[in-house]
């Protein structure tokens, strides 16, 4: 499979050109813009656009989507609180900010991360593009992950120990990920830490923190959105082939090859489903949330897509390439994710329950 075409230029033709002295209109369009497509716009960027792009704000709504799933949960649950709700969902957001930072820098230090790869073609790369240093990248990382412990005191000595539990597996599993010396990505375990991570321990720890108790319901309703996480995941991955494969990246579609790789990330999509529909039939989730379902017309698009081999150069306007598949498994996660949240939330409301 060859290496698609570099192209630098990854935000072209989306937005318009931001001025030296921006407006606050011009400077929030910015932000939007930054915010949806990881690049900044053309012209003036200014300190919050900075920072949306090397944290990789865009794809931030993953986490809040299962942070919320928990929150709906157990909003109408014995022990409920909004003050540990909202601060676990702070909390699993930074977290995720910590681990898009961590990543780029342990990357970048193993000589992993370099221009021609694909982290620094779909958005400047924090380091390699000059718009930071790994010192003052370093000390972000430390100050959201001192944020973080902070969040994890207050929650352990508001709920007990089992936080701490949830708090500690979830860092573990973050550093770990690209981290010397275990470096889960490289042993074909990255997709598998994502599963966990964005299903049982995120969707867990949020409710546990919330409420003080974690029904096994609540195991089960975290399932079905982990498998979209870890099918945008697999989708970048198998875009990255071409580049992994010479590294010794042993991810899981560098093991499997593209076709099988597909495959998977076609089978996660349309487990999805299969579990949503589970899932309520088990009474984990309540049955608005079958609203998911309406993800099914992007997931045919995304399915297509996922079927026939990537453009041989970059589309117009096309903001994340060399990314290919992996924009089309989010873009699926995105809308069904979002669909399932508001049957969810509708529930919340109305007080329809699952268990």
């Amino acid at each position: 499979m060859p290496r698609p075409k570099p192209d630098r230029a990854a935000g072209e033709a989306l937005v318009a050109y931001v001025p030296e002295r921006p407006t606050l209109k011009q400077r929030s369009g910015g932000w939007l813009y930054a915010a949806v497509t990881t690049n900044p716009p053309r012209g003036h960027v200014d300190f919050v656009t900075k920072w949306i792009v090397l944290t990789r704000a865009a794809v931030l709504p993953m986490t809040i989507v299962a942070g919320l799933l928990a929150g709906l949960l157990a909003i109408r649950e014995p022990g409920f609180s909004w003050w540990y709700f909202v601060l676990a969902l702070i909390g699993v957001s930074a977290a995720h900010i910590a681990n898009n930072l961590m990543n780029d820098l342990f990357d970048t230090e193993v000589g992993q991360d370099t221009a021609d790869y694909p982290r620094a073609q779909y958005a400047p790369h924090p380091i390699l593009s000059g718009l930071t240093s790994r010192r003052q990248l370093a000390t972000v990382a430390l100050a959201v992950n001192v944020l973080d412990l902070a969040i994890m005191v207050v929650l352990v000595a508001a709920r007990g120990p089992w936080v701490l539990a949830f708090a500690l597996g979830g860092f573990l599993l973050s550093a770990a990920y690209t981290a010397p010396p275990l470096r889960l990505k490289k042993r074909g375990l990255g997709e598998l830490d994502v599963l966990v991570t964005w299903g049982p321990l995120m969707v867990g720890g949020t409710y546990f923190a919330a409420t003080g108790h974690l029904p096994w319901q609540v195991w089960v309703a975290s399932l079905p959105y982990a498998l979209l996480c870890t099918a945008v995941l697999m989708g970048k991955h198998t875009d990255k082939i071409p580049f992994d494969g010479p590294l010794s990246i042993k991810t899981v579609p560098v093991l499997l090859g593209r076709d099988r790789a597909l495959s998977a990330t076609k089978a996660l999509m349309a487990g999805f489903y299969v579990l949503l529909v589970a899932a309520v039939a088990a009474r984990a989730l309540p049955w608005p949330a079958l609203l998911g379902l309406a993800g099914l017309p992007v997931a045919r698009s995304a399915w297509r897509a996922l079927s026939k081999p990537p453009p041989a150069e970059k589309p117009r306007g096309f903001p994340v390439w060399p990314l290919w598949y992996a924009a089309w498994a989010f873009l699926h996660a995105r809308n069904a994710g979002a669909a399932m949240i508001v049957g969810v939330a509708l529930a919340a409301v109305f007080d329809v329950t699952a268990f």
